[in-house]
């Protein structure tokens, strides 16, 4: 079993704000895994009759057990799967609960209860790049080739039937499971489409000449995407100017494994790890940071910083990925601190050994192979 050090010590210092923790992730990238890790702790898998059957009486379950660390793996398989958590994060707050699920939790029908006030609620990624000394990864080409669950990481070779087969179980599993979408053929389509796109402006009038869907309803597909963490739409940071974009997001693919999957690619050149790179800062900002400061920036010409990190008014970072740091040139950055002139610049790239600091053009530039 490989230790997840990171979300370990996350989870942890989650409780001690709330008892409960919302563990939420795709599917197979190692929820049910990191769990384990907590020693001693009471495990219930929720996919099985018999958790159904020890859960109905709640309140009887939770007096049985005195102290310590209780999981729920799937609890959306159970009935009512609110009011078993709302009785233990009310009634028995010494306890420390794991709620494991594949979606967010407001995403789930059964949930009657928001369990506002009540929980913290922490996505799993798949791999990240500080993660992969953990995995005894030491090529960064392999993790954007085969992706981050853990499963196609480890393997000495990208099986195409994998990422098949796990396509067709989220769809089965999770979006027709929660969501009642009847459309499968279309619903994939859209989720390949967007997987292919990774990186790029969202076009929803070409997303639905494509498929064939109306525009409505590729709209509804992209949210359920979004709701199950199949992609991440990232919004455009903008102050109002006219030289900038206001409303049209990108899209990112949830793994870099499945992005190359869908493109049919079976080797990386040089060009194609930029973008992938992309995803790896992502995933890390999102561990980082909450969803709504994430932004990416451009100008109607063109000019972009990949991600803008948006802290308050006076405090607004600039990232930029860059596979090669060695080219790098700051046109872009240099016309964004026109318009915002106070925050961190900060170029991320993973042939950056030793972290530095390096002035540009009268711009103060740190580079670094993470970006926090």
């Amino acid at each position: 079993m490989y230790y997840r050090k990171i979300w370990v010590d996350k989870i942890r210092r989650a409780w001690k704000k709330r008892s409960l923790v919302w563990l939420s992730g795709v599917r197979r990238v190692g929820k049910t895994t990191l769990t384990k890790s907590f020693q001693n702790a009471v495990y219930i898998n929720c996919d099985l009759p018999s958790s159904h059957e020890i859960l109905e009486d709640p309140e009887f379950f939770y007096k049985n057990i005195s102290s310590g660390i209780i999981i729920f793996d799937e609890i959306h398989q159970l009935n009512n799967p609110s009011m078993v958590l709302k009785i233990g994060t009310d009634v028995f707050p010494h306890l420390r609960i794991i709620a494991t699920g594949s979606s967010t939790l407001t995403a789930t029908k059964k949930f009657r209860d928001s369990l506002t006030g009540r929980k913290t609620e922490i996505h799993l990624t798949p791999v990240l790049y500080s993660e992969l000394p953990a995995f005894h990864i030491s090529n960064l080409k392999k993790r954007l080739l085969y992706g981050g669950l853990p499963e196609p990481l480890l393997s000495e070779e990208k099986d195409a039937d994998f990422y098949s087969e796990w396509m067709d179980s989220f769809y089965a599993r999770d979006i027709q499971e929660l969501f009642r979408v009847d459309k499968r053929y279309g619903f994939l389509k859209i989720f390949e489409m967007l997987l292919r796109q990774n990186g790029e402006l969202l076009e929803i009038t070409s997303l639905s000449k494509h498929t064939g869907l109306a525009r409505p309803t590729v709209m509804k597909y992209i949210e359920i995407l979004q709701l199950t963490y199949g992609v991440f739409v990232l919004r455009p940071f903008h102050g109002g100017g006219r030289q900038e974009l206001l409303h049209q997001p990108k899209v990112y693919g949830f793994d870099t494994g499945f992005v190359t999957f869908c493109r049919g690619w079976e080797s990386l050149r040089e060009e194609d790890c930029g973008k992938l790179w992309e995803n790896l800062v992502l995933d890390t900002l999102l561990l980082d940071y909450p969803k709504n400061q994430i932004f990416y920036w451009r100008t109607k010409k063109g000019k972009e910083i990949d991600f803008v990190i948006h802290k308050n008014r006076r405090d607004i970072t600039a990232i930029e990925c860059k596979w090669n740091h060695g080219n790098y040139r700051p046109q872009a950055l240099r016309l964004f601190r026109e318009f915002y002139p106070e925050g961190e610049n900060i170029v991320t790239s993973p042939r950056v050994e030793t972290p530095f600091v390096k002035n540009i053009g009268g711009l103060k530039i740190r580079f670094t192979n993470l970006p926090v």
